[in-house]
Formats: structure tokens, sequence, C-alpha cells
């Protein structure tokens, strides 16, 4: 089943780095500053595609995202959060993902047939027995748990369930440095929201920043995240087993049938 693009790339960066337009856009993308006839460009869409295709080929890598969201107040004030969040993964089935911010921090932990979801602040785990691939105990854990994976849309991009006709509008917007990595940047337009992702140009076409702006809110909530790569980890087969630590005490975890009756 397809899903949004966008479903869970909303993770936890506080710093934006200036736009710096380049002189010369990418070959196979028309000049940022002349709108296309279809407000869909297609080559917008295949560098999508292109990302996903190298996405879907790394077997063993880590990435982090630091993100910045807002929070609108009901006067309308906007008031800004930070979170981040961090895998290592050891493709087809070996996960482990912690997530932080001010409110909370939750840890998951996949070795290809148990998961654990494990709350550090409560010290309260939980199992599920599983053996499929990543992408599909992403999709287990929220279906019937209702459980976000972070930095879920890694694993959809490139496959079959990666949306490519739902856009309204995509386009090229020039390019930018996002750290030391020139990034091509484009802009697209799905339903509800507007989204803006930074590329990394080359042979390793790397998402590095998303920006997602609400439409169905008259505020306009934005976040901002930025993505940090590491192609060639150093971790540990240990990391994606979880070892309960002294104190911690195991809870069922329920179905989301369950948990609304």
């Amino acid at each position: 089943m397809k899903r949004s693009v966008l479903a869970i790339f909303m993770v936890a960066g506080t710093m934006l780095l200036p736009y710096a337009e380049a002189q010369t856009a990418p070959a196979s993308a028309p000049s940022a500053a002349s709108a296309p006839a279809n407000p869909v460009d297609p080559a917008a869409i295949q560098a999508l595609q292109k990302m996903g295709t190298y996405l879907q080929s790394l077997k063993r890598f880590s990435v982090s995202i630091d993100l910045t969201g807002e929070r609108v107040l009901e006067d309308g004030q906007k008031l800004q959060h930070t979170a981040s969040a961090q895998l290592d993964v050891d493709r087809p089935n070996r996960i482990s993902a912690s997530m932080r911010s001010a409110r909370s921090e939750h840890e998951i932990f996949y070795d290809g047939k148990t998961a654990w979801l494990y709350s550090p602040e409560q010290k309260y785990y939980s199992t599920v027995g599983f053996n499929g691939n990543i992408g599909a105990l992403i999709e287990q854990l929220r279906l019937r748990y209702g459980v976000e994976f972070p930095l879920s849309d890694l694993f959809i991009w490139g496959t079959p369930d990666a949306p490519t006709d739902d856009f309204e509008s995509a386009m090229f917007a020039g390019q930018d440095y996002i750290g030391s990595d020139v990034c091509d940047h484009y802009a697209f337009r799905q339903k509800d929201i507007d989204w803006q992702l930074w590329i990394t140009t080359g042979p390793k076409p790397l998402p590095r920043k998303l920006v997602i702006t609400r439409r169905d809110d008259d505020a306009r909530p934005q976040s901002v995240s930025i993505v940090h790569w590491t192609l060639s980890p150093t971790f540990k087969d240990s990391v994606f087993t979880f070892r309960p630590p002294e104190g911690s005490k195991k809870i069922e975890i329920l179905p989301v049938a369950a948990q609304k009756e």
C-alpha cells in the first residue's frame, strides 16, 4: 500500500544555512528561474526515484537527524521545539533506533527475529516477535501497534510503495550548500503539505535537508530536518540486540484495536 512520502520523515539542526543558488543547474533539471509549463516537472520526480534507488543500494550505514519543529498556540504564536533520531542499519533485517526530545525518549532494536521497544525514562520494555525485513517491520509496528518509526521514509523511497503520482507540483529550485555538500534543491506540493528536499549532487544522491510546511493549518507551521550520514559505520552487531538494564520492567504492548477498547 502506497504511503505519503513524508509519512514519518518528520522526527527530529537548529541552524539553517543561507540560501545560495548556484550559477548552473543540473543537466537533468530546468532552470529554477523559469517555471515549467507542467507544474509537475518529470525531472524532479526522477530525482526522487534516483535518490530512492541509491538509498535501497545501501546495506550497512548510520544516519541521524536533527529536527526543529513548530507548535502553534491558539493566538497564532509559534513555539519552536527540537528533537533528534539516530539509526544504525544492517539490511535486510537488523536495525537499532533512538529518538530523543525534551519530552520523551524511545529506543527500538531489531535483530531479525525479535523487536524490542524501550522507554529509558520509565525503564519499560516490550518485545514483538517478527522475522521480516526492516520495511515490513516498520509497517507492522505502525499498523498493528501504532508505533511510528523514525526516518521510515528512507526504507520507502526506491520501492513500489513510494508515491510518484500524487503531486500537485514538483520543481527544481536551484542549489545550496548543506554543510560542505552541494545539494540540488527541489520543491513539492501534495494535498495539505508543501515540502522541500535537498539531495547531494554526484554519484551518491543522499537526502540532506527536508522542510515541511503544513497547508491544512492557517498558521503554516514548519519543520526543518538536517540529515547526517555515515556510509562506513563502525558499530558492532551487538547494537541490534537489547539487553534489559538493571531495574527495567517488561510490559505487554497492546495492538491498536485493544488500546481503543
